[in-house]
């Protein structure tokens, strides 16, 4: 037998394997689990003269954590080169960091960043918004996002260079939000309307394929401060397959990747999309990168009224008291999408946030599996599931990819019930029920939706189903808690076989990947109220340390 890389040794370790839950020392060669035991045991059979051994302290280890939704470039391309805010930022706070933010800028520079939270849309919407901002980016063009990162909102500047003005036309799928009486654009840009600066502010301001691959691998960097070692990249672009392959080839990719390639776009500047760029991820694969699925756009959010739901909207001057939202293509196109990918072998991942487009996909799934495909499908948020659909989503094999700022209350949470009543907008995220019904539940973050991708906060919310900051009061549906057992899985093992890497990943067994993380205190042994507050003081992936506190 040969002897070990390394032994980490004198830990408290949950392995996650029912086989043998706990352990208090772990063997690795290149970058696998070949010993899991005692301290004994393991020196005795793996240790050599070579060896390095890391004394763990007594510390608690455990599996790396997965995030099975995320826009990590996007989120890494802000921490570098953009502003940030949180969504509970008022506009005269933003106002204000904007004018503190442009000073350092060259005079034909670009602001860009967020979030702005859903709750401004009224307030961004009059006139006075942008001619604050306009005279706090003392004239430069300014591109920000909201917090779903479906809508934006832009300057008059940005408007000028993207061609908007009272003449330009609603794209398909987008709405550009007039000031009343004068039809002139306010700056709020619906869905793809926002597309259409981004658009020419990239052409202004081009990525690299460097640039691409910084912005990435910082993503990870983050990703691995909170200690993530595996997930999906939920709207990857060609740049961005180009970037992981350029990453791996130079050692620097240092996570599990799976990226799912967009079958349609209402939200990224990103061309080629559909058939030119989902059928071509093969030549990009690599050791760590699995480019297995698709994304499909399905609807909107329902604070902008773009999420499909069973039941109307409330009434609106513009919308009338019967209208359900709208889907962005017919089932028979969604059918036919899931089929094809199927056939390819590839997995779809499909962002639905109303329980109408839920619906569709479980008609579409219905097909799908009829002609005996078995390829994963998730349903991307999720959050609104009716009572008659739970089951289905189980016997259909459907996994609920769920965002853990709408488990409990919050920003979007007062957002969404303006516009569908509190009653309907509490009954979200149906999570014990899936269960329950024999479904599957993983975590994705969906950041830099929220502004920071902390898998602890989103377990703590699904244990209590309160805010664990405590901004927010009151609890969200609390018969949908989840155990905390339950809540690690949907973070670890649940996710590592909903993204296809369980013969990888997610648990801590001889032959998989060496991936962990050292935490500051037993989760298991601490108020469930003080989970979100655990602390990541080491990441390792594949025998590697590669973050550390």
């Amino acid at each position: 037998m040969s002897h070990a890389d390394l032994i980490i040794r004198n830990a408290h370790i949950a392995t996650l394997n029912p086989a043998t839950p706990v352990a208090s020392a772990l063997a690795i060669r290149a970058g696998k689990v070949v010993g899991v035991g005692s301290v004994e045991e393991l020196h005795d059979e793996f240790h050599g003269a070579d060896t390095r051994v890391v004394d763990m302290g007594g510390a608690t280890v455990m599996p790396g954590l997965h995030d099975a939704h995320n826009h990590h470039q996007i989120a890494g391309k802000a921490d570098l080169m953009e502003i940030e805010f949180l969504p509970t930022a008022t506009l005269d706070q933003i106002v204000e960091m904007i004018r503190a933010y442009a000073l350092e800028l060259p005079e034909d520079a670009w602001v860009v960043g967020g979030s702005w939270g859903s709750t401004l849309i009224a307030e961004l919407s009059e006139p006075e918004a942008k001619q604050r901002i306009d005279e706090a980016a003392g004239g430069r063009p300014v591109l920000l996002v909201d917090d779903s990162h479906h809508n934006k909102w832009a300057n008059s500047r940005a408007l000028e260079l993207a061609g908007i003005d009272a003449d330009t036309a609603d794209p398909v799928d987008g709405t550009i939000v007039r000031i009343a009486g004068s039809g002139e654009p306010s700056g709020l840009l619906f869905e793809t309307a926002g597309l259409i600066v981004e658009k020419v502010m990239n052409e202004l301001n081009p990525m690299t394929t460097e640039l691409w691959a910084n912005t990435s691998e910082r993503g990870m960097q983050i990703l691995h401060s909170y200690g993530v070692t595996a997930f999906m990249d939920a709207g990857v672009s060609l740049d961005l397959l180009a970037a992981f392959k350029k990453l791996e080839d130079e050692g620097r990719l240092k996570s599990w990747v799976v990226s799912c390639l967009m079958a349609n776009n209402m939200i990224f500047d990103a061309d080629p999309i559909g058939d030119r760029l989902v059928w071509g991820g093969e030549p990009f694969r690599t050791e760590h990168h699995r480019p297995d699925f698709i994304k499909i756009f399905l609807d909107g959010i329902p604070p902008t009224l773009t999420a499909c739901f069973l039941e109307p909207y409330l009434p609106t001057e513009s919308h009338g008291a019967h209208f359900h939202g709208e889907i962005t293509m017919s089932v028979e196109e969604l059918t036919d999408w899931l089929l094809r990918a199927a056939q390819a072998g590839l997995g779809a991942k499909v962002h639905c946030t109303g329980d109408g487009s839920v619906r569709h996909v479980l008609n579409a799934a219905e097909k799908v599996r009829a002609a005996g495909h078995t390829t994963p499908l998730h349903i991307a948020h999720g959050q609104f599931v009716a009572v008659e659909d739970v089951p289905r989503m189980a016997s259909l094999q459907v996994t609920a990819d769920i965002s853990p700022t709408l488990w409990y209350p919050g920003v979007i949470f007062e957002a969404i019930k303006l516009v569908i009543g509190e009653e309907r907008a509490t009954r979200m995220q149906p999570n014990r029920s899936i269960i329950d019904a024999g479904g599957v539940v993983v975590g994705g973050s969906d950041w830099p939706v929220i502004p920071l991708p902390n898998p602890w906060v989103g377990i703590e919310g699904l244990v209590t189903r309160a805010d664990p900051s405590g901004e927010f009061p009151g609890t969200l549906w609390v018969e949908q808690a989840l155990t905390l057992d339950e809540a690690i899985a949907v973070y670890t093992t649940a996710s590592s076989k909903a993204m296809g890497l369980s013969d990888t990943t997610g648990s801590l067994e001889v032959g998989k990947s060496a991936d962990f993380i050292v935490l500051d205190r037993n989760p298991w042994e601490i108020p469930a109220t003080d989970l979100a507050d655990v602390t990541v003081t080491q990441t390792w992936f594949a025998g590697e340390q590669v973050f550390e506190r």
